[in-house]
C-alpha cells in the first residue's frame, strides 16, 4: 500500500510540475497585457503632477488599446486560465511599473507609438520587444519566476516557446478565434505517456538497473552521472513497454535529452551503453513492437 501510495503521490507532484509550465506561460502573458493597462494608470499619474506639461495632460495611450492585448484579455481560455492560477500582478504594482519605465523611455516605444499601423500584427512588434527585450532581462521579474517556479532553469525555454506561439497565432480579432498555445497538441495522449513512463520506470528499476550494471561493469558507479542512469532507465522502459513507439525514436529522444540535461560526455556514454542494452533485449526477443513502432528508420 505505501508503495501504490508513493507512487500516487510522486505522479501527482510530476503533472503538478508540467502543469508548472502553463501556469509560467499564462503568468508571463498577463504580465504583458498588464504592462499595456499600465499605460492608463501613467496617464493618470502624470496628469495630477503639480506642474503638468502638455503631453502629461494629453499622453500617447496607443499601448493601452495595443489590439494583441486587447484581444488576448478577451479571448475565454486567457480569461478562464487566469481565474485558475489566480493571477494578479497589480497586486504588487512595482513589476508592471518597472516594466513600463523601462519601455517608455526606449526609442523601440517611441517608434511605435509614431508608427499610424494599428493593425493586430502591427501590435505585435512592441509585444515582442517588451517580453524579449524588457521583461526576459528584467532581473526582479525572472526573480519572482524563479522564486514561485522551482523548475523555472529548466523550463523557461518551453515557456518562452509558448509565448512566441501564441503571439504568432493570434490572427483574429475576434478573441473567439485565437487560441492559447497547448503543452502539447494532444495532451489527453501525452499526459497518459507521460504518466505511463513515470509509472514503468520506477515498477521496473530494479530490473534496469541491473541491465545497466551488466554492462558498466568497467565504470565506477561514482563515476556515472546519475542523470545519465535515470536516462537510460526512461530508454530501457520505452523500449519495452512502448510498442507503437520506434527503436531508433527511442534512442535518439534520450540522446537528445542527455545532451539538454546531462553532462557534455554523456550523449556518447549513453549512446555506447543503449547500444550493448539493445543488443541483449533484442537477442533475448524482449523487443515487440507494433504498427509504426516497426519502423527502423
Amino acid at each position: 500500500m505505501t508503495d501504490k501510495k508513493d507512487l500516487a503521490a510522486s505522479k501527482k507532484a510530476l503533472m503538478k510540475s508540467i502543469d508548472d509550465v502553463y501556469e509560467m506561460y499564462v503568468g508571463m502573458l498577463s504580465l504583458l497585457v498588464e504592462t499595456t493597462e499600465y499605460t492608463g494608470i501613467d496617464a493618470i499619474e502624470r496628469s495630477n503632477k503639480h506642474l503638468p506639461t502638455a503631453e502629461d495632460l494629453n499622453p500617447n495611450m496607443k499601448l493601452l488599446n495595443n489590439k494583441f492585448a486587447v484581444t488576448l484579455k478577451q479571448n475565454p481560455d486567457y480569461l478562464a486560465a487566469i481565474h485558475k492560477y489566480k493571477i494578479n500582478w497589480m497586486a504588487d504594482p512595482e513589476f508592471v511599473k518597472a516594466i513600463f519605465n523601462t519601455l517608455k523611455v526606449t526609442p523601440e516605444y517611441a517608434a511605435y507609438l509614431a508608427d499610424e499601423d494599428n493593425s493586430l500584427e502591427g501590435s505585435k512588434t512592441i509585444i515582442k520587444f517588451i517580453f524579449r527585450k524588457i521583461i526576459l532581462k528584467s532581473h526582479n521579474i525572472i526573480q519572482a519566476f524563479e522564486d514561485k517556479f522551482i523548475n523555472w532553469s529548466v523550463d523557461k525555454e518551453v515557456m518562452q516557446g509558448m509565448v512566441a506561439k501564441t503571439i504568432k497565432n493570434f490572427t483574429s480579432e475576434d478573441p473567439f478565434k485565437n487560441s492559447l498555445t497547448p503543452i502539447s497538441q494532444d495532451w489527453e495522449e501525452d499526459s497518459k505517456f507521460v504518466q505511463d513512463l513515470f509509472a514503468y520506470t520506477l515498477r521496473n528499476n530494479k530490473e534496469y538497473h541491473e541491465l545497466i550494471a551488466e554492462r558498466t561493469k568497467n565504470w565506477e558507479s561514482e563515476r556515472i552521472a546519475l542523470m545519465d542512469t535515470i536516462l537510460m532507465k526512461m530508454a530501457i522502459c520505452e523500449l519495452l513497454n512502448f510498442p507503437s513507439i520506434p527503436v531508433k525514436v527511442t534512442i535518439n529522444e534520450y540522446l537528445d535529452l542527455s545532451k539538454d540535461y546531462s553532462t557534455p560526455k554523456s550523449n556518447s556514454f549513453i549512446n555506447g551503453i543503449l547500444d550493448k542494452i539493445l543488443g541483449d533485449l533484442k537477442r533475448t526477443d524482449s523487443i515487440h513492437k507494433t504498427g509504426r513502432g516497426l519502423i527502423e528508420e
